[in-house]
């Protein structure tokens, strides 16, 4: 069966979810957790990730966005205290079995963004615009 969204929890609408939960079919899941990132940070994530693509190396290589992507969420992971999850690979290599920057929530994916500014400030790489 399709998700479907009930929504945000607020003071306003408090009831209103309660009641639309308890009007659910059984053998319903229901998944309750910190609002997920929003499109407007997911969007500056990847434009921050663009320009680091043309402006930034790292260990002496020029990276494609989804590398600075990858290097960035499992450097803010160890970071942040959740450490890495390196596992061997299907041909030998090691693989970082990071988590997915659609599933962070508003906070963490936040924390994600100043981390990448840091670096930056750090590695002396100069953002177009202020992210």
């Amino acid at each position: 069966m399709a998700y479907t969204r009930i929504g945000t929890i607020t003071a306003a609408n408090r009831q209103h979810l309660a009641e639309k939960v308890a009007g659910l079919p059984e053998g319903y899941d229901i998944k309750a957790g910190p609002r997920a990132r929003s499109l407007d940070q997911n969007a500056k994530l990847h434009a921050m990730f663009g320009e680091l693509e043309k402006k930034a190396t790292y260990l002496g290589r020029r990276l494609t966005l989804n590398q600075w992507k990858t290097l960035m969420i499992s450097g803010h992971a160890v970071a942040v205290g959740i450490g890495a999850d390196l596992i061997p690979g299907i041909e030998g290599e090691f693989v970082n079995v990071r988590e997915s920057s659609a599933q962070m929530s508003v906070a963490r994916m936040t924390s994600l963004i100043e981390y990448v500014h840091a670096w930056a400030a750090l590695n002396k790489v100069k953002f177009k615009q202020d992210y």
